[in-house]
């Protein structure tokens, strides 16, 4: 039940970072309850996480993959440049996340 979580906050997280995009600095009010119930909703998660998986796992594979997919979305949604660094790069930061849960035994 503990990937469910994270994956979940790891879910509810790029949605509120994604809403973040479109708040013109917190004046949108839709877009701003997202940002801040997708924040909120996201440590809830990562707090039931660590019921059954370690703190350094956790943080990594939530900072890893929501950082990874941000990238993706950027480039592919929202018209971020595209580029061989930026992709070798967030294929580094999956393989860092996947290498850290190999070496965790989970």
């Amino acid at each position: 039940m503990v990937w469910a979580y994270l994956t979940a906050a790891i879910a509810t997280e790029v949605a509120g970072t994604v809403a973040l995009k479109f708040t013109d600095g917190f004046t949108r009010p839709v877009p701003s309850v997202i940002v801040v119930l997708g924040y909120g909703l996201s440590f809830a998660l990562l707090a039931l996480t660590l019921q059954g998986l370690s703190l350094g796992l956790t943080y990594a594979i939530w900072a890893g993959i929501g950082t990874a997919a941000i990238a993706a979305i950027g480039m592919v949604a929202l018209g971020e440049p595209v580029s061989a660094m930026r992709v070798s790069s967030i294929a580094l930061i999956v393989v860092g996340v996947i290498g850290l849960n190999l070496a965790s035994g989970h």
